[in-house]
């Protein structure tokens, strides 16, 4: 499954799937800041685990657009 890249500013946000144990998968948003020479990365994860990928990307993508929505500058 594609990973799904938003950005904002200095901000890019990258929604994507991990799959887990048992056959569920949970959707993971790495957000990273280019300040020029340096690059911060934060790595964050929905709380609830998905029955398929689409579900979990779907939910990544939600988490992705919430954390940018709450930058400011």
């Amino acid at each position: 499954m594609e990973d799904v890249t938003y950005t904002k500013g200095l901000y890019t946000a990258t929604a994507t799937v991990r799959p887990l144990d048992g056959g569920e998968y949970r959707g993971v948003v790495s957000l990273a800041r280019d300040e020029g020479e340096e690059l911060e990365n934060t790595i964050y994860e929905v709380e609830a685990t998905s029955a398929s990928e689409e579900e979990a990307l779907e939910e990544a993508k939600a988490l992705a657009h919430r954390i940018l929505g709450e930058i400011e500058f």
